[in-house]
């Protein structure tokens, strides 16, 4: 198959979509790559990139993800580890509380909670997306565990708030929810861990 796009009216966008969806069930996140789905489709690699650009963006759109988190994730990283907690937070429930974003992404995190596949994939996803990229933000021998921290989380919040809806989380202020959390999440950036550290 040549590059570019096909001749005529072209379903290949969806084909892309359905392989990409069914070859991130089976293989997940990090088994499944641009040329493999390319092939399922049997389209051109560069077909995938033409639409999608980068693996994160083909997953975000095969999952139905209105927004892609590593991209917010890179916008809230640019000024620095100060803060960092309190814009994580912001951004976190952003998105979270947004109707159109938070609805494919609670689905997702039901998925992961009953399938071992759906379960799988986002873990690759948010570990190597997400959870690595903060690390590498961060200037400490134990960034990954801060990372990983941050994003337990975040992960409890959304089953709390978003998927099992307990009060009086579920219906706290987006105001009050981020002053809270944002404290804790910059303790686990950059505050103390364990007595070593002090």
């Amino acid at each position: 198959m040549g590059p570019g796009r096909r001749a005529g009216r072209s379903t290949s966008r969806n084909d892309i979509l359905e392989a990409a969806r069914a070859r991130f069930a089976r293989h997940g996140y990090v088994g499944t790559t641009v040329r493999a789905v390319a092939v399922d489709a049997r389209v051109d690699a560069a077909l995938v990139h033409y639409f999608f650009g980068t693996k994160t963006s083909l997953f975000a759109a095969a999952m139905a993800l209105p927004v892609n988190p590593a991209d917010v994730l890179a916008g809230v990283l640019t000024d620095g580890v100060e803060d960092l907690g309190e814009r994580l937070a912001r951004a976190f429930l952003r998105i979270w509380d947004d109707p159109a974003a938070g609805a494919p992404l609670v689905g997702l995190v039901r998925s992961a909670a009953s399938h071992d596949e759906a379960a799988t994939m986002l873990r690759e996803f948010a570990g190597q997306e997400m959870l690595a990229r903060l690390a590498g933000a961060l200037d400490d021998p134990r960034a990954e565990l801060r990372a990983t921290l941050v994003g337990a989380q975040l992960l409890g919040v959304a089953m709390g708030r978003y998927v099992l809806r307990i009060e009086p989380l579920a219906s706290a202020n987006h105001d009050t929810l981020a002053s809270a959390l944002a404290p804790t999440l910059q303790r686990y950036l950059t505050g103390e861990l364990s007595p070593r550290d002090a």
